[in-house]
């Protein structure tokens, strides 16, 4: 029989990962969703089939084969794609797709009922049809057959027969999944009804009562991804053609978008603060926190290398343990979070109180002091560029997998060593929780880790780029709208509006969007270094010797507005007359005139370290041409003869890290 190409994908996807209450939620859809694909893998390779792009990855399938992997370690983020192309060679005439999405959902079912009997068997029957509705129906699977191997949009094509209908759902409705009942079963919204089942199930006790909020209520797929992790080590679901699908143990601690803000404040506290203020601090919130230590499992670099250098006692382990919430002052202010306010207060007090000491034994050794905890913390998102269009050749199609595992591999030491927390890195995408002045440093380092994947495994006849997304949002931002505009950033700015190959950002005060910037990763780099990170370093160290104030950011922005006139379009322009020396004269002038002139710096000194940052408001777009094989020709840039003072206030952010922004 000759070869047939199988086409499979499973979603939905960004409703799945993305509605999310809690950073756990967030990383527990994507682990989730690439589990459930390497069901799907593995159920091809069970009817004989080889998956022949992307490769999957070995040590995932041993796991999911075996419950263990005496070579590798268990993994702990999603790195299958839930979007593959497996090649049928070869195989018997009774070989049965159909029967690839069934084991998908029998996985899905398998640890739907281990979730239930671990907290919910004790429920109502009521309680049971609803969770059995929502877990049966949730899933829209998608595959194709065909004997043509250049067919790539295959899928595309299939989605427009799309036959998949959610069920109605009445009652009141889950507060992370749109449009999903609630588990209890009440009609209408009723605070004490819903209260005897959910204060109920928190009632139980252990992992229960801070895996479940007070007045948080849940559907059955979303408290699947909430709880999943509890039970995931002993789930053995029996599949069909005689292979069993099993879980691992997984850490559940996924660090908090709180404690992700103060993590580089925090381990700086940590490096200094004298014992007795810290011993004051963790005995206080321990206290407002009722012995939850929620970060106990989390690890990230900064923090870890201070424990180190104070020799990792007990107490620092204590202190940086706790809820992120106890490190900001306006989280222990709110009645809402902390009904105890007297003790919230004692807290506050004593954060006070501990700042000041780190400040003192800082001032002592003409160190700079402490600004108040940062309350922004980065989401990056990061995509592959011109892929789609050359996966049609099957010829590229090896060298693109060996590409892909082998940066797929890369990414978690990466974003590890920028204190960053991995959610998912699988084929060509990449999404990372980080702190606010590791992330544009991170960006970059993955974007050439990519680039060097291709360049060794790439073969010579295969070649993309990596565009990326920085989501910079106030700790108060619903995450589940800060993780769909990173979608919406990656695709319309950095890569239809920047030409692909680009960085773009944004930044969310809690009243809304604060600024916008983007910018080709070759007009954003020098010498191996993000301008602007060099920029902001820069300004850091000018504060630190002489302060100034807002007024040159603000006196920037008047003198562009000034130099720009709109067009026939009606869009804003540079005024004839105006040139890049001109423009980067007017702004040394402006600079000088803050205040820095005291310290003795020239106008050439000023020129040249103001013409770097008129540089990068100077927007820039990314040309290229697509070659007959997908991959992308001709690369060129054309300035669009704009100036935009985002990148000043983007650099003012940075500087202050977002204290004073909301």
């Amino acid at each position: 029989m000759s070869n047939r190409y199988f086409h499979f994908t499973l979603g939905p996807v960004q409703s799945f990962v993305a509605q999310a209450r809690r950073t756990r939620d967030f990383w527990a859809g994507s682990f989730l969703l690439s589990w459930l694909s390497a069901v799907a893998i593995q159920a091809v390779k069970a009817q004989g089939g080889k998956v022949s792009f992307p490769i999957p990855d070995g040590n995932y399938l041993c796991w999911l084969r075996e419950g263990n992997n005496k070579h590798a370690p268990a993994p702990q983020q999603g790195c299958i794609p839930n979007r593959f192309k497996g090649l049928v060679a070869t195989v018997p005439a009774d070989f049965n797709a159909q029967e690839v999405a069934e084991s998908v959902q029998l996985a899905w079912q398998g640890l739907a009922e281990a979730v239930w009997q671990q907290d919910l068997s004790h429920c109502t029957p009521q309680t049971r049809v609803i969770w059995d509705r929502q877990v049966k129906c949730f899933w829209e699977i998608s595959w194709a057959l065909t004997a043509d191997g250049t067919e790539s949009n295959l899928l595309d094509r299939r989605k427009n027969w799309r036959s998949y209908l959610p069920p109605e759902e009445a009652g009141v409705k889950c507060m992370m999944m749109d449009g999903w009942q609630e588990l209890s079963g009440i009609n209408t919204p009723n605070e004490k009804g819903l209260a005897l089942f959910w204060q109920g199930l928190r009632n139980k006790g252990g992992s229960l009562k801070t895996d479940l909020r007070e007045h948080e209520y849940l559907c059955a797929v979303a408290y699947i991804k909430r709880r999943f992790s509890r039970c995931f080590a002993n789930l053995s679901q029996a599949m069909p053609n005689g292979w069993v699908a099993h879980g691992w143990q997984v850490n559940s601690s996924v660090p908090s978008v709180s404690y992700m803000a103060a993590a580089p404040w925090l381990a700086n506290v940590l490096a200094v603060a004298p014992e007795q203020e810290l011993s004051a601090f963790h005995n206080a919130a321990k206290v407002l926190t009722q012995n939850c230590y929620g970060e106990y499992d989390t690890r990230l670099a900064c923090i870890d290398q201070a424990l180190m250098k104070r020799g990792d006692k007990g107490l620092l382990w204590q202190v940086k343990s706790l809820d992120g919430d106890v490190f900001f002052e306006t989280a222990l202010d709110n009645k809402n979070r902390h009904e105890d306010q007297a003790q919230a207060q004692k807290v506050k007090h004593a954060l006070c109180a501990l700042r000041n000491a780190a400040n003192k034994q800082l001032a002592a050794n003409n160190r700079p002091l402490l600004a108040p905890v940062s309350p922004f913390y980065a989401v990056l998102m990061m995509d592959g560029d011109s892929l789609g269009s050359q996966m049609g050749h099957t010829a590229k199609q090896a060298a693109i997998s060996e590409s892909l595992n082998a940066f797929t591999s890369g990414v978690d030491h990466v974003v590890k060593g920028h204190s960053g927390f991995l959610i998912y890195a699988g084929g060509d995408d990449v999404l990372a929780l980080l702190p606010v002045e590791f992330a544009m440093g991170c960006a970059y380092q993955l974007r050439q880790l990519y680039l060097d994947c291709f360049a060794k495994h790439g073969k010579g006849n295969v070649s993309s780029t990596l565009s990326g997304a920085i989501e910079y949002a106030h700790i108060k931002m619903p995450l589940g709208k800060v993780l769909g505009d990173a979608h919406r950033l990656l695709d319309d700015v950095a890569k239809d509006g920047c030409g692909r190959d680009s960085i773009a950002v944004r930044v969310w005060k809690p009243g809304g969007q604060h600024l916008q910037w983007a910018r080709p990763w070759k007009k954003a780099v020098t010498h191996n270094k993000v301008i602007i990170d060099e920029l902001v370093k820069d300004f850091q160290k000018t504060e630190q010797e002489t302060p100034f104030s807002n007024s040159f950011f603000f006196n920037v922005e008047a003198r562009f507005a000034m130099l720009q006139t709109k067009d026939k379009k009606g869009e804003l322009a540079l005024a004839d007359g105006f040139d890049t020396p001109t423009i980067k004269k007017l702004i040394a002038a402006e600079y000088l005139n803050s205040g820095i002139d005291n310290k003795g710096i020239t106008f050439a000194q000023a020129e040249e370290r103001i013409g770097p940052l008129v540089t990068q408001c100077m927007p820039v777009k990314r040309l290229f041409e697509q070659g007959k094989e997908g991959a992308e020709d001709k690369e060129d840039f054309e300035d669009v003869n704009q100036l935009n003072i985002d990148a000043a206030h983007f650099i003012r952010f940075l500087v202050g890290k977002g204290v004073g922004h909301g």
